[in-house]
């Protein structure tokens, strides 16, 4: 992925604190809403082989592991 620029996070450094994303409090809405306090570790070789392939595909490391994670659960079944 490319980096910002200085202008580019100062733009959502502002947006954001003046537009909080908004969270459903359901439970249900993504890991972190379930799991509150919840913190993966990861060991070298996956945390490069995340940032290898986020840079590569524009994608973020969550949505690399929740397709890894489909891709396993549909060969499992």
């Amino acid at each position: 992925m490319a980096r910002m620029t200085d202008e580019e996070a100062d733009y959502w450094d502002e947006y954001y604190t003046k537009n909080p994303p908004k969270v459903s409090g359901d439970g249900k809405s993504g890991f972190f809403m379930k799991h509150k306090g919840s913190v993966v570790i990861l060991d070298d070789l996956s945390a490069s082989y995340l940032h290898a392939r986020s840079e590569s595909s524009n994608k973020t490391p969550s949505e690399i592991i929740g397709e890894l994670v489909r891709k396993e659960l549909k060969a499992a079944m």
